[in-house]
């Protein structure tokens, strides 16, 4: 499960288009920072995607991508021109098509570098899911079938970009959006495929044109339920709204880190096996198999582009650091698999991550603070770069993510030196062992506390 927020300039401090998004994955499904240039091709070359080929373009623009280490697109990315998509599951009653097909993170890369706007990407999208459809286990350690959203926003403009097999609705964003793993286009939009309500008529699932509802009469009621969608594109919304005029990067970062709403206090990620949170926290049983594995945050303005990335799982134990496309990004040691590294960014910070759960309340006290303090230095020390080169950026970037690791290791020793004062529900502790055991981490007889 996976939410994605966009404020347009008309909402903001600064008068830029900010985005961001979570990316909620299986817990050992590593998430990967990769960066990859602009190229020429010659005709007649094909582009492997995650299971097919599809004609290559004549040129592709550099993009940035954080995505699922084994899959060929991205939940989440950039491009040289300012081009930002995110994409979620959505749950329909069309039929999923579970040959090998295009899914929805291939989508997103290939529009990503195919457009130089906003607009153009969900062009891009639209001609190849009208011309290949979508279809293709999207699941790591076990199959999953979805249809897709996507929230393509640039400096100037943002669209929604709901699909149901073949089917679709586009609805261009105003000022303030989220979308989270339902359709949330109803009864207006500003596009749609053409035969869109005559498929739903055909189907049984609306009687005639003024009773067309495309949320409504697409929806899989059970899984989009059970996804918790509603309630979590509320809290990202709300939490926008709020402060509606002075959204700034922060305001996306903690919105994106939020489990519950505002009011409800005493949270730890044990409490439940159904629900799902912003901030997405695995658990025991089939309702609570995913959890944040990468976030973005991006500022997408006239005078450049720059976007903040965990490169880990669960914002609410990392840190946002910086990167610019035109820089590249920085050393960020080996690529991650599905196994327990080290050497990688994101199995680095899973060893903290996955000790703090088992304390929440009280280790996450430990350092967050600290975290907060790093996090608003970072957001400082980025003012005076942003204007300089290439190189200049990627050396703060890379001070940045260097600084995180460091501070990571001193948070993990100091965690596992401290006392568990929390009895862990028994259903919970068992799932995050069996995780842990897939991982190799720590042994393959880890028990947590």
């Amino acid at each position: 499960m996976c939410d994605t927020v966009v404020a347009l300039g008309n909402s903001t401090r600064s008068g830029a288009v900010l985005f961001g998004k979570n990316s909620d994955r299986e817990p050992n499904e590593a998430h990967e920072l990769v960066h990859i240039p602009a190229g020429d091709h010659q005709p007649g070359e094909v582009v492997k995607c995650t299971y097919v080929e599809v004609p290559q373009v004549p040129h592709t623009h550099a993009v940035f991508l954080a995505k699922p280490f084994w899959i060929w697109g991205a939940e989440m990315g950039a491009n040289e021109h300012g081009v930002v998509i995110g994409n979620e599951a959505v749950f329909t009653k069309v039929p999923y098509e579970k040959g090998p097909g295009l899914i929805g993170m291939d989508f997103l890369r290939l529009a990503l570098e195919r457009s130089d706007n906003a607009e153009k990407a969900m062009y891009v999208i639209i001609h190849l899911l009208e011309t290949y459809g979508q279809g293709g286990n999207c699941g790591f350690a076990h199959p999953f079938y979805y249809h897709n959203s996507f929230l393509i926003a640039d400096t100037q403009q943002a669209w929604v970009l709901e699909t149901a097999g073949r089917q679709w609705a586009a609805e261009k964003v105003k000022d303030i959006r989220s979308i989270s793993n339902s359709i949330t286009i109803e009864t207006e939009w500003d596009l749609a495929s053409d035969d869109l309500i005559r498929f739903a008529m055909d189907s049984g699932w609306c009687s005639d044109k003024g009773h067309f509802n495309f949320a409504r009469c697409y929806s899989d009621f059970l899984y989009t339920r059970f996804s918790d969608a509603h309630r979590r594109q509320r809290c990202t919304i709300n939490a926008l709204y709020t402060q509606k005029g002075t959204i700034t990067l922060h305001t996306i970062m903690q919105a994106l880190r939020q489990h519950t709403s505002p009011e409800t206090n005493g949270w730890t990620p044990d409490q439940a096996i159904f629900g799902s949170d912003v901030c997405m926290h695995a658990g025991f049983g089939p309702m609570r198999g995913s959890q944040s594995v990468g976030s973005m945050v991006s500022s997408l303005g006239q005078d450049g582009c720059e976007h903040w990335v965990t490169g880990t799982a669960a914002p609410c134990t990392g840190i946002f650091k910086p990167v610019w496309i035109d820089a590249g990004l920085p050393d960020l040691g080996p690529a991650p698999s599905g196994r327990y590294d080290p050497e990688t960014l994101f199995w680095k910070h899973e060893r903290l991550h996955r000790q703090v759960l088992f304390d929440y309340p009280a280790r996450m006290a430990l350092y967050a603070g600290d975290r907060d303090e790093l996090e608003t230095q970072f957001l400082a020390g980025a003012e005076p770069v942003r204007k300089g080169s290439p190189a200049e950026r990627l050396a703060y970037s890379q001070e940045c993510f260097d600084q995180a690791l460091a501070r990571t290791d001193q948070w993990i020793q100091m965690i596992e030196q401290s006392a568990v004062n929390k009895k862990t529900v028994f259903y919970y502790q068992r799932a995050w062992n069996s995780f842990n055991q897939q991982a190799q981490l720590l042994g393959s007889d880890v028990r947590l506390p």
